[in-house]
């Protein structure tokens, strides 16, 4: 079967979707809008992601109720790579300038994985610019390594990405059974969802982010971003979600983190690390709640 580059505009069923780029300290930021309403910024995760692939089946039903803005992380989708590290810090202040290059009047924030370790960091660090926080599996809200001090070896042999990487461009069964891996139940992984991973894996820079991420947050002592203490200084409403069968972080680190921010949590169960993709319908309500 063949697999067609990418569309920067997708379609969605019944939803209007427009494309832009926005500069941010020079780097040019690819993302999607659609919907009218109060702004909901939807951040992704890392590894092979993009606004249109863990999200896409949320843009349509979230535009119904506010106006969506789905970034391309920098590196990722059609936004461009900037040089140096790519730190969760240096993501957080990325966003932040694409907040205020796109003037968004408080906005909601949801994120998934790496997108919702982003999402804590702009709330700890900009409380001002955003109006409440939705973190989903998120990452930096814990130090251990999944699989101790292998998850930091690869992190330092980074062939094994590139390896990775194109084996997903190239194999759609590899592509099948890597995202069966990250979800508790393998039939929600579409044709649709397998068709866009594999055209973002062809990007000339495909994991290449991903690699500058880990190079930079997976230390020999653990994740360098940790905001499990931090936490308790969120001062925007906030509402953790977590798969309970997330193998990649635990349903503990966001069970701990609400319960020191003082804020609602949603452990979904029979969930792997892609709720958006898994449990679609939860995250909905949930973001639709906050908004």
């Amino acid at each position: 079967m063949t697999v067609r580059a990418r569309d920067p505009t997708p379609r969605v069923p019944g939803t209007e979707v427009s494309s832009h780029v926005a500069s941010v300290e020079g780097t040019g930021l690819h993302y999607l809008t659609a919907g009218e309403g109060r702004p909901l910024l939807l951040l992704h995760g890392g590894i092979i992601d993009a606004a249109d692939i863990s999200w896409r089946d949320l843009i349509g039903p979230l535009a119904a109720e506010a106006e969506v803005h789905a970034l391309d992380l920098p590196g990722y989708g059609h936004s461009d790579m900037p040089d140096g590290p790519l730190t969760l810090d240096r993501h957080v202040r990325l966003v932040g300038g694409f907040l205020d290059e796109l003037d968004l009047d408080d906005p909601v924030v949801a994120g998934l994985s790496m997108g919702g370790g982003i999402a804590v960091g702009l709330g700890l660090e900009h409380p001002e610019r955003v109006a409440a926080v939705v973190p989903v599996d998120a990452f930096g809200l814990g130090r251990d390594l999944p699989n101790g001090l292998l998850t930091w070896l690869l992190a330092k042999i980074q062939v094994t990405n590139n390896v990775s990487v194109a084996l997903i461009a190239r194999s759609r069964r590899f592509t099948e059974a890597s995202l069966a891996s990250l979800v508790h139940d393998p039939d929600c992984i579409s044709d649709a969802l397998v068709d866009r991973v594999m055209a973002e894996a062809r990007q000339p820079h495909a994991g290449a982010a991903f690699r500058k991420f880990r190079a930079a947050e997976v230390t020999r002592r653990g994740y360098r971003t940790d905001y499990s203490d931090r936490v308790r200084e969120l001062s925007v409403p906030a509402h953790f979600v977590h798969g309970s069968e997330d193998d990649m972080f635990p349903a503990e680190w966001a069970r701990r983190a609400a319960d020191r921010a003082g804020a609602d949590v949603t452990i979904l169960d029979d969930c792997g690390h892609l709720a958006t993709v898994e449990k679609p319908d939860a995250i909905r309500s949930v973001v639709a709640e906050m908004l």
